[in-house]
């Protein structure tokens, strides 16, 4: 991708609300805020997916949970009802503050309307970004959290929230899936989920 001060400006100005984020996680032998370090694998797994991806692509992998502890989940009712609403609830909000960024990074309306688009995830399945976009969430779920979420939650849970996960991929991303260095437990659990054995 040619170099473009807005998009290192955008990428700039993303981190910078992220790293706001008074949650924090250890990864390695750092501790960091949660959605400035969620943001960086969304980075790093969509650039896995999609070595050529796009700019929009890219600013939205990055500001696809920008300043998302501000609409926490107690913020609606309990229930799927609730947890859907306040899903809606929080694409809008972060389409909405990622253009109000991008216009401050020197972005016109039409680079904004488009990484709206995929933060919304409209179009899944039919708009390749959306997808590559979907299939990068997948993969920061199974590889920071799923553990956790077995451990947590049980394998009957767990299996349900996976059978989910697994149906959301792209065939390709549902291969590199397995590929993932997770803790033998665990891709044994989720190879048995994914394949129906």
């Amino acid at each position: 991708m040619p170099a473009d001060p807005r998009f290192d400006r955008a990428i700039e100005l993303i981190d910078d609300l992220n790293r706001q984020d008074p949650t924090t996680i250890k990864i390695g032998d750092k501790t960091l805020p949660r959605e400035l370090a969620h943001s960086r694998f969304m980075t790093h797994w969509v650039l896995r997916l999609d070595p050529d991806a796009g700019p929009e692509l890219l600013l939205a992998a990055r500001a696809h949970h920008l300043q998302r502890w501000r609409i926490p989940r107690d913020s609606q009712p309990e229930g799927r009802r609730g947890y859907l609403r306040w899903r809606t609830g929080l694409h809008e909000f972060h389409a909405t503050n990622t253009a109000r960024v991008l216009a401050e990074a020197g972005y016109d309306d039409t680079t904004a309307d488009r990484v709206g688009h995929i933060i919304r995830k409209r179009d899944l399945r039919r708009d390749p970004d959306v997808q590559i976009l979907e299939d990068a969430l997948c993969m920061v779920f199974l590889e920071t959290g799923f553990t956790a979420l077995r451990r947590e939650q049980g394998d009957d849970k767990t299996a349900d929230i996976l059978r989910k996960t697994i149906n959301k991929m792209s065939p390709a991303a549902r291969d590199l899936a397995l590929e993932l260095d997770l803790p033998e437990p665990e891709m044994a659990f989720l190879t048995r989920v994914a394949t129906g054995d």
